[in-house]
This record gives structure tokens, sequence and C-alpha cells, in this order.
């Protein structure tokens, strides 16, 4: 069993990202690949999983600031140490000359290294989007990268009005991509999987669920059976459609089944 050995790194840098989103930076040898995670450790607090945004020699994670665990590593500074475990999980596979990628929220950041890795040579396209402009990060990377850009938020405050799975409805319907990746809250890539669907895309989506281990044992990622952390991150679509829970329920930290 591929248990990851926890390795104690400094920060190499943290960068604020927009509002409340950061991304933490250190130097690994360990190989990664887009869409795979590592587990983070903040000493003294918790273990996260966290997907990983940069996949190089200097590898780095993104994350919304929200529970002790993210605030704490938020607070972090350049030099200060701590543990990461891992590399783990599948990744994301470049299939076909036409690639839609989709991130919502935090999404975000689980699909910009494929954008990254994947869009040379392509057709690729970018449909990112936030409940509003604040809240949208990697822009700039992902057209750098040499996708086109697509931004959308809730509230109107940039780019189109409306949930990114309307903009990636529109984009569906003017062109043909061969492969969509996708990365974001549950309920939205519940939508995602159906248009794949719809309009006949095989699609590879990053789900996203509350970890323990990172390898199989605690089944606090269970998800009708499949195990995130074991069997995934990475899914295909229509795969996720067959799980009852898939955007509708989810484990709790002490294993209650709740509505997402």
């Amino acid at each position: 069993m591929r248990t990851g050995r926890l390795e104690i790194v400094e920060v190499d840098g943290i960068a604020k990202e927009c509002r409340d989103v950061y991304t933490i930076t250190y130097r690994s040898r360990e190989k990664a690949s887009p869409g795979q995670f590592v587990m983070v450790w903040a000493p003294g607090i918790n273990e996260v999983p966290m997907s990983l945004s940069y996949t190089g020699g200097v590898k780095g994670f993104t994350f919304r600031a929200l529970g002790r665990t993210t605030m704490a590593l938020s607070a972090l500074g350049k030099g200060e140490r701590i543990g990461v475990r891992g590399i783990f999980g599948n990744a994301f596979k470049a299939a076909g000359r036409n690639l839609l990628f989709i991130g919502g929220g935090t999404g975000i950041a689980s699909i910009i290294s494929a954008a990254e890795q994947f869009s040379a040579g392509r057709r690729a396209v970018a449909v990112i989007g936030a409940k509003s402009g604040d809240e949208i990060f990697f822009a700039d990377r992902i057209k750098r990268a040499g996708a086109e850009l697509i931004v959308s938020t809730d509230d109107g405050s940039m780019g189109e009005k409306g949930f990114v799975t309307d903009a990636a409805r529109h984009a569906l319907e003017k062109d043909h991509f061969d492969t969509i990746i996708a990365c974001g809250p549950e309920r939205m890539l519940r939508k995602v999987a159906e248009l794949a669907v719809e309009f006949g895309t095989p699609a590879q989506i990053s789900a996203e669920r509350f970890m323990k281990c990172a390898i199989g044992i605690c089944d606090a990622c269970s998800m009708n059976g499949a195990l995130v952390c074991r069997d995934g991150p990475v899914f295909d679509a229509k795969f996720l459609l067959k799980c009852e829970d898939f955007g509708r329920y989810r484990l709790s930290p002490s294993g209650t089944r709740v509505p997402i």
C-alpha cells in the first residue's frame, strides 16, 4: 500500500491570489501530474488534501482560507515549515486536439496545470467562474498557457453573468471538443457531467471529497463504493452520473450522509 512519505518542506513562497485564496509553493523532487493531490500537514493542527496547482520542481497548492487549518496555512511566511505527504491519485490526460477546461471556485486551481501542460499545439478553451469578480484567479496563467479564456460570475461583475455551466454550455454549442477537463463544487460538476453526456463529449472530472487518510482506509471519501483518494480524484463523467450520491450527498467528518 502506498502511504506516502511525509516530507517536511520549507515554504518557498506564499501569494494571495484574490480575496481569500492563497497559493503556497515549495520544492520537492516527487514527480506529479495535473490532477494529482497531496496531503498537507499544518504542524499542531491538522492534515488536509490539496490539489496541486504547480507540478514541477517547485510545487504548489492553492486554497481558500476558511477553517482553522487553511487559516493557519494562509498566515505562514517564507521559510516556515509544513508537512507534505504524497503524491496521490490519478491524473488528467490530454485526449484529442480540442480541449475544454471548466473550473469553478477553487476548482480553478485543479485545472490550471492541465491547461498549462496540454494547451500548446491544441485548440484550448478555459471557462472559469465564481460568485463575483473578486474571486476569480489564475486568469493570466490561463492566457499565458495559450488557452482562450471565458470568465463568468454569478453577479455579472466580471465576464458573462451566470453560472460557469451556462458559459460551458455556450462553448459546447459553439465548438466541438474532444475532451472536457473539469473541477469545482460538486453540484456544478454534476451539471458538467450531464452536459458532457448531452453533447457526447468525454469528460474527466476531478471530484473533491472530505479525506482523512488518502490511502483508502478511512472510507471518509466514499462515493457509492468508490473512494476518491484511491480510485480518483479524476473520474469519467458517465461513471459519476451512475453514483447516486454525486452532486447530491456527501459524508460529513463524522461519517454522516448529508445533502450537498
